[in-house]
């Protein structure tokens, strides 16, 4: 998959940077989904510092409650989705200082999975928008479409009617995508379930595909021997679906079994699908259309990384990530042979978000830490660390012109680089 080349001027901190420590202000980028617009969590134009600042500065923060969901921008506005008590409650808020435009909450009830006590009631799926709508997922497989100039609900769609419960025992944390007019995703429970492509203008079913259960992992888009497909890791397998039509191209099995939860989005590579799980290591699968019909190559496995919630990036060609093992691990993997290029220490964490710049990975650590890494393979090291909360942040930030925005446990901060 292609990396989505932004003007420079959307995002990049303008060249002064590279002469002096002041940050310029610049047209922010829009980020409208999980992982941002292409799903790789690729922030381009950025241009580092000769010297990272040694602090940041809180320029505003706003409670909006708990939940994993990953702040939105577009047009100068951000937008977020958290819990209230027992609401949903969808935000609207100015980029530029803090003023709430609007708020719309949704009663949503949810008895959490026993052992998940400690993540909260969600919501953990990341809205994604398109064409001036916004679009939610609850924590109970409520799907919603909203004006974002208004938070005006123009449709709502969940199938509780097919599937008796419509999550998997922990809720739902698989966040939608957008491909052209459909929005996709994987409804259902532990058991049963089905990938569904709805028009985004109507909530319409368009197609469906599949009997099998769901999982916590995200669908993707990529092209495979031309052609276009959604990856879905759903609870028993890897598969890929023709976007237009919802048919099963092919299937990799792969299960969720016991504690070994299929969680992580894959990460797509010159071809190749890198999946990494909990306890299973890492793998590289490589679908290829053949005279026979589709086929399914493992080029390699590496078992000493395991994927646990977290989800990898690229990086100048190299896979970055998390591992599970050794109590927490970040690495720099070649994802053509599998081979570890570099490690950090153990204990590094829980879980780890990550975005992906030109030259460097950011690294959101799950306590509250915000890590600056050179993308530098087997020379890969830290250059600056900034403490952006004291309470756990699971959300996925989002990189600004001079700084991030950052979602705690239960507020929204947008920091900024000090102009030192």
């Amino acid at each position: 998959m292609q990396h989505k080349k932004w003007p420079l001027s959307c995002i990049a901190v303008t060249s002064i940077l590279m002469i002096s420590s002041h940050f310029a202000w610049t047209a922010e980028p829009e980020w409208t989904g999980w992982l941002g617009p292409q799903r790789n969590g690729w922030v381009d134009g950025f241009q580092p510092p000769q010297t990272w600042p040694n602090d940041l500065q809180q320029r505003w923060r706003v409670e909006v409650g708990s939940g994993y969901g990953s702040p939105l921008i577009a047009n100068g506005r951000v937008y977020q989705h958290a819990r209230q008590g027992e609401q949903e409650v969808t935000w609207c808020i100015n980029l530029s200082n803090g003023k709430i435009l609007w708020q719309q909450s949704d009663p949503t009830p949810f008895q959490m999975g026993g052992g998940g006590e400690r993540h909260g009631k969600g919501p953990k799926s990341c809205p994604v928008m398109a064409d001036d709508r916004l679009f939610t997922m609850s924590i109970t497989g409520t799907l919603i479409a909203r004006e974002t100039e208004t938070g005006r609900l123009i449709w709502k769609r969940d199938y509780n009617s097919r599937f008796p419960k419509s999550h998997p025992y922990w809720g739902v944390s698989a966040s939608p995508i957008i491909v052209d007019n459909l929005i996709v995703v994987h409804f259902g429970n532990d058991d049963q379930g089905t990938l569904v492509a709805l028009d985004t203008s109507t909530g319409n079913e368009v197609w469906t595909q599949g009997t099998d259960g769901t999982s916590y992992s995200s669908p993707l888009l990529a092209k495979f021997s031309g052609v276009s497909q959604i990856i879905d890791w759903n609870h028993n397998a890897l598969c890929g679906i023709e976007v237009s039509s919802g048919a099963l191209l092919w299937t990799q099995p792969f299960p969720h079994e016991g504690h070994n939860q299929n969680m992580p989005t894959p990460t797509i590579n010159e071809g190749c699908i890198l999946l990494g799980a909990e306890n299973r290591g890492i793998h590289s699968f490589e679908p290829q259309l053949t005279d026979e019909g589709w086929r399914v190559k493992e080029n390699w496995h590496q078992p000493r990384l395991a994927l646990d919630m977290s989800t990898a990036v690229m990086n100048d060609g190299l896979l970055y990530g998390f591992s599970h093992y050794n109590s927490g691990q970040l690495f720099c993997l070649n994802p053509n042979t599998g081979e570890i290029l570099w490690q950090s220490r153990g204990r590094s964490g829980q879980n780890v978000t990550f975005l992906s710049m030109p030259g460097h990975i950011l690294a959101l650590i799950n306590d509250g830490e915000l890590k600056i890494f050179s993308a530098a393979g087997k020379d890969t090291k830290q250059v600056a660390s900034y403490r952006v909360a004291d309470s756990p942040t699971w959300a996925p930030p989002v990189a600004l012109s001079d700084g991030y925005l950052v979602k705690d446990q239960k507020s929204l901060t947008r920091w900024q680089f000090n102009e030192n």
